[in-house]
């Protein structure tokens, strides 16, 4: 009985959703609990946007949310809690993230050849931003730093390692402008 108790007050205080934390997550089928867990949960999360379940947010609170913005199951957005200023996931308003994106802010040191990767740590955390209406497909991964332009799109199982312009359309690996949206 510990255990059940620890983990609902573990899933409550946490900051982060997802079907790991299941005394929150049932939350995400309903509108109005949903909504309120997210208000809640996020850094901020703005009117009519959805956070649907089975999608992960880890640092809730350095991710902010704008209005009517879509986050699809099985998406992760992981955001850093080490520095203030730096480590967010800004997502603005209009937004549309398709099922199994990742979106990350921070990535693990190597290069030291004595030493293992897990014993390194990590780089710098940097910002990761989604402009106004852009729309990031199915299973896309947003590498650290990037930023999404204003009405662009990233293709289904993108990896995107550098900013993407405003009005684009980009795919592949790593994610290249395929056309001008005119």
């Amino acid at each position: 009985m510990n255990g059940f108790l620890n983990k609902r007050r573990f899933d409550k205080k946490a900051d982060r959703l997802g079907p790991d934390c299941p005394f929150t997550h049932w939350r995400l089928f309903f509108k109005k609990t949903s909504r309120k867990l997210c208000e809640k949960k996020f850094g901020h999360f703005g009117v009519g946007s959805e956070f649907r379940p089975y999608a992960f947010a880890i640092n809730c609170s350095k991710i902010s949310v704008g209005d009517k913005v879509v986050i699809r199951p099985g998406s992760m957005l992981f955001a850093d809690i080490r520095e203030p200023e730096k480590g967010k996931i800004i997502i603005e308003d209009y937004v549309l993230i398709g099922s199994g994106v990742h979106i990350y802010v921070s990535n693990h040191k190597y290069g030291a050849l004595n030493t293992t990767i897990m014993e390194q740590g990590h780089f710098n955390a940097e910002n990761t931003i989604l402009k106004k209406g852009c729309w990031v497909g199915a299973n896309a991964i947003l590498l650290p730093g990037v930023t999404i332009g204003h009405n662009s799109i990233v293709g289904a199982g993108s990896i995107v390692t550098k900013d993407v312009p405003d009005n684009v359309v980009v795919a592949g690996n790593p994610a290249k402008v395929l056309k001008v949206i005119s």
